[in-house]
Parts: structure tokens; C-alpha cells; sequence
């Protein structure tokens, strides 16, 4: 529930500020941008500037520019492993995972993931960079029904910009029917998508602000206002300036998403508040459904995973219960019967995650019942707060299974 609710608020705060901002999220926090725009900084620095790059690219292979090619490539796969190598350390021991790949002892599971992760940065950022934007995520697509008219989105001002055209210094080009657009072009070039920005709002837009950079840094050298291309809403270009502050915030689409986030943010509250910092997960054994020893007792194997998510370490203990709400006597007497085989605590640091493979034992009379569930329940010995249950099922022999075996002896 709680991760639901994380993932729920992420959604509607992603959805309040395209409302409020356009496409923030795409141009300053999302991985793809930010990754890209590492690539392409150590392009820059390894190889020059866009037309250094270009006249790399026509020379002829030397030692030169295979050095410069195998260096860049070299940064790019290194930042890429280091980024991936952190993300898989997210789901397993990160000081492990390093000290595995460094002797050739990692896992193939975890080296395949490392590995894939690796290579889809490198790739994404690297090669495909903005064609990842333009014809692979979704949010490019549906980003446009949560704008309205007064979302505040990158514009070109075409009323004070047209029309376009060069023009000479001590010239009144107002007079020779020319806007401020002096049509550099260098808004289109340094657009990571590019598009022309001047056409109007498109999809692929991410809302970057590097065409605002450039074309006020035109603006400057001509000695003209700035803003020209500006983070401005629909309304504003249009000379509708009853668009205050208040007006911007309260608009039934805001309010709605705002709404949904107040309500998610109260149940992760909540959850984080009632939270069990515990957690018990069981996995039986696959393999061999149950044991039959020779004196009639019955064994199921299981595998705990404990985790104690607490700032300090704690001594648990393990127990079998039945459904607390099951009152039948046949069901007491059954659970009195299971047992644990072997020792029935641990030990948990803080933070750690533990493997136990456990073994329960039931008495043979209690064989031709159904297979039941259980409950295995763990909890701290010095704080009351850490405990938890887990429902299991123990697997018993059928009645059809007994007589098979039976008939078997007779036939001996």
C-alpha cells in the first residue's frame, strides 16, 4: 500500500506542476536529460565545440582523433557503469557487489542487470539522446492534455519578433518592417530536440530554456530588450494580463491534482506512522513438497527472508501460530504438535537482510488432514514494536498417497 501510495503522489505532483510549469520535469530532473547532458559535456571537452566536432568528424582516422574517439567513448562507459552499478546496489548489498565483479565472483543475475543498465545509458544518452524524447517516452505524447492557457510554457513572442531578417547596425529596422528577430538560427541549433521554437509550441518540447540562453544573449549583443524567446503562458502572449498570481493557482485542473496529492500524502503519512520497521517474507521449498520421516513425521521446508529496517540491531524469535480467528480444538492440537526444528532466534544488524532456512515437523497423527495454513510470527525481544506474521501453507500427504504406499507393502 505504501508503495502504491508513493507511486500515486509522484504521479498527481508530476501532473500539478506540467499544469502549473509545462514540462519542468522533462527539461532540469529527468534522468534522460540529465544523463545526456553529461555525455554530451564530456563530448565537448574531449572533442571541442559543436564545429570542432563537425571538423573532426570529416578528418581522416590519425592517432589524433582515434585518441580523442576512444576517450570519449571510455568517459561515457564509465560514468554509464558507475550510474548502473549504483542503481542495481539499490536491491542488493552494494560493498558485496563491488567486491564480487572485482575478483570475477559476481552472481550471473546481478552481472547481467549491470550490465544491461550499462549499456542502455550508453546507448541513451550517448547516441540516442533526444530521439529517446521524441519517439520513446510516453509522457511527450499525453503532456500536452494537462497544459491549458495559462501554463507557463517556452515561447517565442512572434508579435515583437516578426518579421525575421538580418539587419545592419545604425539601421531603424523597425522602419524597414523587421521585428527583433534577427534569425540566427541559433535557437534551433542549440535545441536538444530540433525544433524551431518560433513555429509555436510543439511536443517536442522539454522545456529546457537553451534557446532562451541563446536568443537573449543575441538580444544583448544588439542591444535590444531580452525575452524574446521567454517562459511566459498563452495568456500572456495573447495581452491578457488579468493573469495574477492566484488566478494561475486556482483553476479546477490545479486544484483537482492538488487535491489527489493532499489525499495520497495523507495515506503515505499514515502508512509511514503505522509502519512495522520488520519485515518477514517466506518462500517454500519447491523442490520436494514435503518429508516423511520413518518414525511418521512430517517436514516442510521454507526459507525465511527477515529484514530489520531499524537503527538499531535486535535478537528476534521465531514461532508457529494457527488463525487467530479459528477456534477449533482439532486446530490447537495440530499447532501444539508442529514444531520448529532447530534454533528459534536470530540475530539482525541495523539495516541488514538475512537468509534463514527453516524446518517444520508435524507428529503423523495428524497426516491424513488436509494440508493447513499457518503462521510463522517473529518479533524483538527487547522492543514490542518489531513484530510481524506471515501466513504459510504445510503440505501434507494425501489419504490417496497413504494407500498407494500401502498397497505397495502388501504387494511385497
Amino acid at each position: 500500500m505504501s508503495i502504491k501510495s508513493v507511486n500515486a503522489f509522484a504521479a498527481f505532483a508530476l501532473f500539478l506542476f506540467t499544469a502549473l510549469f509545462g514540462r519542468v520535469w522533462c527539461g532540469y530532473t529527468c534522468p534522460q536529460t540529465v544523463w545526456t547532458s553529461i555525455f554530451m559535456w564530456i563530448e565537448q571537452r574531449v572533442e571541442g565545440s559543436r564545429n570542432q566536432r563537425i571538423k573532426l568528424d570529416a578528418q581522416p582516422w590519425s592517432l589524433s582523433k582515434a585518441t580523442k574517439k576512444l576517450l570519449k567513448h571510455a568517459l561515457w562507459l564509465a560514468i554509464a557503469f558507475y550510474t548502473e552499478l549504483t542503481f542495481v546496489g539499490y536491491f542488493t548489498p552494494i560493498n558485496p557487489l563491488i567486491y564480487d565483479i572485482l575478483t570475477a565472483k559476481v552472481e550471473l543475475t546481478a552481472l547481467i542487470w549491470v550490465l544491461f543498465f550499462t549499456a542502455a545509458t550508453y546507448l541513451n544518452a550517448g547516441w540516442l539522446r533526444e530521439q529517446v524524447c521524441l519517439y520513446m517516452c510516453p509522457y511527450a505524447r499525453f503532456q500536452s492534455a494537462m497544459f491549458d492557457r495559462n501554463t507557463l510554457i517556452v515561447s517565442y513572442d512572434a508579435k515583437r519578433g516578426e518579421k525575421r531578417g538580418s539587419r545592419k547596425h545604425g539601421i531603424d529596422y523597425h522602419a524597414e518592417g523587421l521585428g527583433d528577430c534577427i534569425n540566427c538560427q541559433l535557437c534551433v541549433q542549440v535545441c536538444p530536440t530540433g525544433i524551431d521554437i518560433r513555429d509555436g509550441l510543439q511536443y517536442q518540447c522539454i522545456g529546457c530554456a537553451l534557446c532562451i540562453d541563446a536568443c537573449n544573449s543575441v538580444m544583448q549583443k544588439m542591444l535590444y530588450p531580452k525575452g524574446l524567446i521567454r517562459y511566459t503562458t498563452e495568456n500572456q502572449l495573447l495581452g491578457i494580463n488579468s493573469d495574477s498570481f492566484a488566478r494561475q493557482l486556482l483553476r479546477p485542473r490545479v486544484l483537482g491534482y492538488a487535491l489527489a496529492i493532499v489525499v495520497m500524502l495523507g495515506l503515505l503519512s499514515y502508512r509511514l506512522l503505522m509502519r512495522t520497521p520488520f519485515l518477514l517474507d517466506v518462500i517454500r521449498d519447491r523442490g520436494q513438497l514435503y518429508i516423511q520421516k520413518d518414525d511418521g513425521r512430517i517436514e516442510n521446508n521454507y526459507t525465511l527472508n527477515v529484514m530489520n529496517m531499524d537503527n538499531a540491531s535486535h535478537h528476534y524469535v521465531l514461532s508457529v501460530e494457527n488463525d487467530e480467528d479459528s477456534a477449533n480444538i482439532n486446530d490447537s492440537n495440530m499447532v501444539s504438535d508442529l514444531a520448529i526444528v532447530g534454533d528459534t532466534t536470530f540475530f539482525l544488524e541495523a539495516g541488514e537482510i538475512k537468509k534463514i532456512p527453516v524446518r517444520l515437523s508435524l507428529s503423523a497423527e495428524h497426516r491424513h488432514q488436509p494440508s493447513r495454513e499457518f503462521y510463522f510470527s517473529a518479533y524483538a525481544v527487547d522492543d514490542t514494536r518489531l513484530q510481524t506474521r506471515h501466513e504459510i501453507r504445510f503440505i501434507m500427504p494425501t489419504p490417496h498417497h497413504d494407500d498407494d504406499n500401502n498397497n505397495d507393502h502388501d504387494h511385497d
